[in-house]
């Protein structure tokens, strides 16, 4: 990955941490899921009008020409615009990537539903905003709003494509422009698939620029850099080039940074990498002990109260189902942490205590879609102990096998603690039979790493700080 994406990734994580990360959307992001970009769409009423919709750089007045050319009867536009986007295309990867992200605020000049579409699909409560009355009411507990600025696909008929549309967008849906000044001042935007010539956009950048002059926040946009294309001379190629560096160059002022890509998978990889990066904040901890490994009670309630507050304190998100005799202490150590801090319960836990009272097949669904689920959350999974007392008989907690599995096929990063004893020692030596292939998160020290959290030392308390450098490792987008 290039150093300044990946300068770009660390900056953006903080935003998505703090609930102020939001995301631009144009018509290269929805281009890859089978729509046209609004050159295509009008192609239709370009040949109408018997231009070259080639040779044409003003499409909005192409729009217009057409409407004036009916007699301002728009209805053939907004014909174009529902069978160029009506079908419901499914979303692409990087839309179900960006939709696994905690991102509150979504603006687009897109008409279609990719965005609701992939939000929903992860279970989002989506608001929808794309004409003026409705930015006066909130869904209730929403977690994403999309402000669809130039409207939605289900009202054609107010689409803003005209220039007539555009010269009286101000008066008519004004609105959007003072909501996006104000998430432009509030928040961390990442442009995908926009070009910067939307002319509501630039007014509102400037008007952002003049208000808050060398104070602006910092945003981003993804652009991938201008290629040769098949017949193109090199004189006009070198034109377009230039044209290109003094855009990036322009966009400064108002404090957009831009990402160059030489390849739109580039796009999805950065994706992936915050995505892994968000997830690996929250460590799903597996553990359940009955005879502790060997120690005594007391010194392994304090490795996993300590264990516990020291999570919390660098920032991480502990998953818990709970587990017996050690699910107490760990939670305890949380709280502590929690409570003497600025943070929020919800903000630093995840419970699902294991239901215990229901009995055969219920009991084993059940079980399995907890663990499916809370390992859902969580991009790291840590390994410790696992024994269970099964008629007064000390075995080994086959639930944290699963657990483990299940951990692996959702691409949790794992960490079994070996040195505990219990379910955890097996899970290190699987792990050592491969570990580029069942750790490669690690890089290339997991086996290393694994192999010093199995070694068994004299306090538990010993395995704190090689385990939370593993964590450190993990969090940090070490590959």
């Amino acid at each position: 990955m290039k150093q300044h994406i990946r300068a770009f990734v660390d900056d953006y994580l903080g935003e998505l941490i703090e609930g102020s990360a939001a995301i631009f959307a144009g018509a290269g992001l929805s281009v890859p899921a089978g729509y046209v970009d609004w050159r295509e769409l009008i192609r239709p009423l370009s040949e109408e009008l018997g231009l070259n919709i080639q040779l044409e750089n003003d499409l909005v007045a192409l729009a217009q020409f057409h409407v004036n050319a009916n007699g301002a009867n728009r209805h053939k536009l907004h014909k174009a615009v529902i069978e160029a986007i009506s079908a419901d295309n499914p979303p692409t990867e990087n839309h179900k990537l960006l939709a696994k992200l905690p991102i509150q605020t979504w603006w687009t000049t897109n008409y279609d539903r990719l965005i609701e579409n992939s939000l929903r699909a992860v279970g989002k409560i989506v608001d929808v905003k794309s004409a003026v009355p409705q930015l006066a009411t909130t869904r209730p507990r929403r977690d994403a709003t999309i402000y669809k600025m130039h409207g939605d696909v289900d009202r054609p008929d107010e689409a803003v494509a005209t220039r007539d549309d555009f010269e009286r967008y101000p008066r008519d849906r004004g609105a959007f422009i003072t909501a996006l000044a104000g998430d432009l001042v509030s928040k961390t935007f990442l442009f995908l698939g926009f070009s910067f010539t939307d002319p509501n956009l630039e007014q509102v950048l400037t008007r952002v620029r003049l208000t808050f002059a060398n104070n602006q926040r910092r945003h981003y946009a993804v652009f991938r850099m201008r290629t040769r294309l098949k017949g193109e001379s090199v004189a006009d190629f070198e034109h377009y080039k230039l044209r290109q560096a003094l855009v990036i160059e322009d966009l400064r002022r108002f404090n957009v940074r831009v990402l160059t890509i030489d390849d739109y998978g580039e796009i999805t990889e950065f994706l992936k990498e915050l995505v892994d990066r968000y997830k690996r904040r929250t460590v799903f901890v597996a553990a359940s002990s009955v005879d502790f490994g060997g120690w005594s009670k007391e010194v392994v309630d304090e490795f996993t109260q300590t264990l516990g507050k020291l999570l919390v304190a660098k920032g991480t998100r502990i998953a818990s189902g709970l587990g017996a005799g050690i699910g107490d202490s760990l939670l305890s150590g949380a709280l502590r942490e929690v409570l003497s801090s600025n943070r929020t319960v919800d903000e630093s836990l995840i419970l699902r205590p294991f239901p215990q009272a229901m009995k055969g097949e219920d009991l084993t669904k059940l079980w399995e879609d907890y663990r499916q689920e809370i390992l859902s959350h969580a991009g790291i999974a840590i390994f410790l102990f696992g024994t269970k007392d099964v008629d007064g008989e000390i075995q080994v907690a086959e639930g944290m096998f699963r657990e483990f599995e299940i951990a692996r096929n959702q691409g949790v990063a794992v960490i079994p603690v070996g040195g505990t004893g219990g379910a955890a020692e097996s899970l290190a030596y699987k792990v050592l039979e491969d570990p580029n292939r069942i750790v490669p998160e690690l890089g290339d020290d997991g086996g290393k790493i694994v192999d010093g959290l199995l070694q068994r030392p004299e306090s538990p308390m010993e395995l704190i700080e090689p385990l939370l450098r593993a964590v450190q490792i993990l969090q940090g987008g070490k590959r």
